[in-house]
C-alpha cells in the first residue's frame, strides 16, 4: 500500500511538471507564431505601401509637377480621364467609358491643358461630381508640366515611347 501512495504521490508530481512544461511550451510557440505573423504582416504592409506610395516614374511628361503619386488624371477640356498604371486614356463614346490608348480629340493640346490627380479607384464612376467640381479648370493653361520641370525628381518619367 504504502509503495502505491509513493507511485501515486509520484505520477502526481511528474504530471504537474509535465503540464507545466507543456503549457511554457505552447505558450511559447503561440508567441512566436503571433510574432512572427506580426513580422510578416508589417513587412507585407510596407511593401505595399511602399509601391503605392511613389509612382513619379510612371506620370507622363505632360503631367503636372507637384505630384508624387497620381492614380489617375481628370482632363477638364475635354471631359476624360488617363489612368496612369495602365498609360491609357479613359474616354466615354455615349456607350459608356472605355480606355484608348489616344485621345478622339484632334486639336487638344494636352500639353498646355489643365490636368486634376485624383486618387480614386474608377473616377469616371462619379463623374458628374468631377465635372462640375472642375468646371472652373477648362481653358485653363498655367499649369507647369513635367516635361518642362528642372527637378531632379522628375528626370526618369514615363515617355509614353519606351524612353523611359
Amino acid at each position: 500500500m504504502i509503495f502505491l501512495n509513493l507511485y501515486m504521490v509520484y505520477l502526481s508530481q511528474n504530471t504537474k511538471q509535465h503540464n507545466t512544461k507543456t503549457q511554457f511550451m505552447k505558450k511559447l510557440i503561440l508567441t512566436a507564431v503571433v510574432a512572427f505573423g506580426c513580422l510578416l504582416f508589417t513587412n507585407a504592409n510596407a511593401q505595399v505601401h511602399f509601391s503605392l506610395g511613389v509612382n513619379i516614374g510612371a506620370q507622363p511628361e505632360w503631367a503636372p509637377v507637384g505630384y508624387d503619386h497620381a492614380d489617375y488624371y481628370y482632363l477638364p477640356d475635354v471631359n476624360a480621364y488617363y489612368d496612369v498604371a495602365a498609360h491609357l486614356f479613359v474616354v466615354n463614346d455615349g456607350q459608356g467609358w472605355h480606355h484608348v490608348a489616344h485621345l478622339p480629340y484632334a486639336n487638344y493640346d494636352i500639353y498646355h491643358s489643365y490636368k486634376v490627380v485624383l486618387n480614386e479607384r474608377e473616377p469616371w464612376r462619379h463623374n458628374d461630381v468631377y465635372r462640375a467640381r472642375y468646371a472652373q479648370y477648362r481653358g485653363r493653361h498655367d499649369q507647369v508640366i513635367i516635361r518642362d520641370s528642372h527637378d531632379d525628381k522628375y528626370r526618369n518619367h514615363w515617355h509614353g515611347d519606351d524612353r523611359h
